[in-house]
């Protein structure tokens, strides 16, 4: 007896054990876009430019590498004069702080690539939201689709006994069959749908989602907004327009940096020689010493042609054109976002004024009257599609309502989405 109590114990803390293990993980709003920033490839692709143009400044600081020459040379060959050994060291001394220009441009070109990648992330955690709201919206419309469903089969049902006791025709038990079929086929398309869209999350997270699930609430995505402050908030904040920015500063420095490589270096040189004792009969001289000092002076006919500065000067005027239309793009984006979440937010009141409740009424009505016999199928399959549809309408209302918040705080260049 204790061996079987044992036993039992043992099989359903297995069991218990097993369904634990079945469990999937449910990954919260705020959970998912914390693994989009550590884990996805694109953003941590991204994250190399920065890197490399952080190298480019320690690249930028480097002083032109000294030469070191060594010569020997025969002076007399068959006429006994000797030999000279020689050896120098040559460094270019560059002049005009192109040193310094080459340090700023480099500084400037790295801020632009932060700026770049948070204007990257900007990008990608709005996407990613999107991603995310649209599971949201399938997995309910499954929900619907599976109400519907089963509301019509159980009315399929209860029509086949009526047909049997004789209190409808045939024709009517088969059209209520026949809805009931076809429900169930939309139910497999708007599943299929559904795991489509799940599986796309795993494109933002770049692992696989199979033993997760998702939950959520479109309730969350309701705020109250001031466009002037908006706009004031994209103007002052948004990352792609203080990237336009930075943009300027940068072609600004190219600009130093081609006026400082007009400017001539200085070559100097420092070097030794060592003439032989010469045996020559005639001329006979003894070992010598020789040391060298010497400067070279580029003579730069190039100046005369400034092309590279004139292109500079036009790159640095382009950055100013592009940061002023981009301001305005701004402006104008954010106003649009601003006025197409408004429309969803008044689409959602006609909800929640009770569209849903008569239309349920309304249906729950018919039905009645069509078990008393005193409808007609057809008034019920109307019924039940109408609110079918705006069921379904109010769930991608909400979705929709969802998307142009995203949309707008994406615009604006803030998140403050939680949910």
């Amino acid at each position: 007896m204790k061996f079987k109590i044992i036993f039992i114990i043992s099989v359903c803390a297995t069991f218990q054990f097993s369904l634990k293990g079945q469990e999937k993980e449910v990954l919260s709003f705020s959970s998912y876009l914390n693994e989009v920033r550590e884990k996805n490839l694109s953003y941590a692709a991204q994250k190399y430019n920065v890197r490399m143009a952080e190298a480019s400044i320690l690249t930028a600081g480097i002083f032109p590498d000294p030469q070191l020459e060594m010569e020997t040379s025969d002076n007399g060959v068959s006429k006994k004069m000797g030999y000279t050994i020689g050896t120098s060291v040559s460094w270019t001394l560059e002049l005009g702080q192109k040193r310094k220009a080459r340090i700023e441009t480099a500084k400037n070109q790295a801020e632009y690539a932060k700026l770049q990648l948070q204007d990257f992330l900007r990008n990608l955690i709005a996407d990613a939201s999107v991603g995310y709201i649209e599971v949201l919206k399938t997995k309910a419309l499954v929900e619907v689709q599976k109400d519907s469903y089963l509301s019509m089969d159980q009315l399929a049902k209860s029509d086949n006994i009526r047909y049997r006791l004789g209190a409808i025709s045939l024709v009517t038990s088969k059209q209520s069959r026949l809805e009931a079929s076809s429900l169930l086929n939309d139910l497999y398309i708007t599943e299929s749908i559904s795991r489509q869209s799940f599986s796309a999350l795993s494109i933002f997270l770049g692992t696989g989602m199979e033993d997760r699930e998702i939950n959520g609430d479109f309730k969350a995505f309701n705020r109250d907004f001031n466009p002037e402050e908006l706009v004031l908030e994209a103007v002052n904040n948004r990352s792609d327009l203080l990237a336009s920015k930075q943009n300027i500063n940068t072609a600004a420095s190219l600009v130093k940096l081609e006026k400082a490589n007009r400017i001539i270096d200085l070559g100097l040189s420092l070097g030794a020689e060592h003439n032989t004792w010469a045996t020559n009969e005639i001329a006979p001289s003894p070992a010598v010493n020789t040391v060298k000092l010497g400067a070279s002076i580029p003579l730069k006919f190039s100046n005369r042609r400034n092309a590279d500065l004139k292109i500079a000067e036009m790159g640095r005027m382009q950055a100013e054109t592009e940061y002023k239309q981009i301001e305005n793009s701004v402006r104008t984006e954010v106003m649009q976002a601003y006025q197409q979440y408004q429309a969803t937010q008044k689409q959602l009141k006609q909800f929640d004024n009770g569209m849903l409740a008569e239309a349920k009424n309304i249906l729950d009505g018919i039905s009645y009257s069509y078990q008393r016999g005193e409808s007609s199928i057809l008034e019920v399959l109307n019924a039940q599609r109408t609110y079918n549809d705006i069921r379904q309408r109010y769930i991608e209302t909400l979705a929709d309502n969802a998307v142009a918040l995203v949309e707008l705080e994406r615009k604006t260049g803030i998140w403050d989405i939680d949910f």
